[in-house]
């Protein structure tokens, strides 16, 4: 019998070669032959048998698109805290020379030796005639909004929305023009009925004069933000599902009764947020009711009489002949303004995003 060949691991001696996996445990050739052939990054780094990711840059577009963002919105911060400092700063020497109450005092004289002006007959005007204009605004401006959404042809709504929406580009000296010269002739000529036939109630009452009153700024009022909250309450009711209508349809409800129990519901906080953006906008307007107001310094809650003042209208009236306690004392009237616009528009940014689903389908 001949002998057994000799095993050897050189391919040399024509011997029996012995495999890499020879000997191992089952699966360990497969995993050796699965292996990847380099595990070196193009760097020259030893990533291991698996791999990894490649590094991210230091300086990519993101990471600067990113920074963009933060400086831009820090910057509205700063901005804002500038403006408070600055008015704060201005006001205080005008606080400190007054010698009537600032709150309460009803007039208005820092021009002279011993300066007196309050804010509490400008402050009143403000809000009552912009709370005014928002009680004659909002209701048409919901049925516009309604009736462009859900019940104009497309091709009708579309153009008509966009003639709404040139309102807003209309500057506030036209406005004040129109109001002044051609509305408050009919304006005058409804208060005398209103003073005729109603005149027993106090916002009705009085003996006149007529028309330069609180009546007529808060009519003008009320046109200037009509398209502010007609707009966006038109986008809020376009955006409620479709579903929720058309379940509502669905269950026999008619057009109105959806818009009642699926359109109001969902679109209210938009709808409230619009209101209080155009009751912002109706706080700082300027031009308008300076051209329409009867500019007095009184609190009453006549509408119709002669009178009627407002914090920005006083501005802009009184600026040009204030001495440096004068434009002091302006300047600290404008910080409360600033003050009452600010926490207007805050609380309507709050109302916004206070319903996910609403912040998700606007976006």
């Amino acid at each position: 019998m001949g002998e057994t060949p000799h095993r050897s691991a050189d391919a040399g001696t024509g011997g029996i070669r012995v495999a890499p996996g020879h000997g191992q445990p089952a699966g360990a050739s497969a995993r050796v032959a699965e292996a990847p052939v380099s595990t070196r990054t193009p760097g020259g780094g030893d990533l291991g048998g698996g791999g990894g990711l490649p590094r991210a840059r230091a300086f990519g577009a993101e990471r600067a698109f990113r920074g963009l963002t933060l400086a831009a919105g820090t910057a509205v911060l700063v901005i804002i805290a500038a403006i408070a400092i600055f008015l704060i700063a201005k006001a205080v020497p005008a606080l400190r020379a007054n010698t009537e109450n600032f709150w309460s005092y009803e007039g208005w004289a820092p021009n002279e030796t011993q300066p007196k002006f309050g804010i509490g007959a400008l402050a009143f005007g403000t809000v009552l005639s912009s709370a005014l204009a928002l009680l004659m605004a909002v209701p048409v401006a919901l049925g516009i909004a309604l009736y462009l959404s859900h019940y104009a042809p497309r091709r009708l709504g579309t153009a008509l929305g966009f003639l709404i929406d040139l309102l807003a580009a209309v500057p506030s000296v036209v406005f004040g023009l129109w109001g002044r010269d051609v509305f408050s002739s009919p304006v005058r000529d409804f208060s005398i009925w209103l003073n005729t036939h109603v005149g027993w109630l106090p916002i009705f009452g009085g003996d006149g004069p007529f028309g330069a009153s609180v009546l007529l700024g808060a009519l003008v009022l009320a046109i200037m933000v009509l398209p502010i909250i007609t707009s966006l309450s038109r986008e809020v009711f376009l955006q409620t599902p479709t579903a929720n209508e058309e379940a509502a349809l669905a269950l026999g409800a008619t057009r109105w009764e959806m818009i009642r129990t699926a359109v109001l519901p969902y679109g209210r906080p938009g709808v409230i947020a619009a209101v209080m953006l155009g009751l912002g906008r109706a706080l700082g307007e300027t031009i308008a009711l300076a051209m329409t107001l009867g500019i007095t310094f009184s609190i009453s809650f006549n509408l119709i009489e002669n009178g009627g003042n407002t914090i920005a209208a006083n501005i802009a009236n009184a600026f040009g002949e204030a001495n440096d306690t004068g434009r002091g004392a302006l300047i600290a009237s404008g910080l409360v303004l600033f003050t009452i616009t600010l926490i207007v528009n805050i609380t309507a940014r709050a109302i916004i995003y206070r319903r996910r689903e609403f912040t998700e389908s606007a976006a």
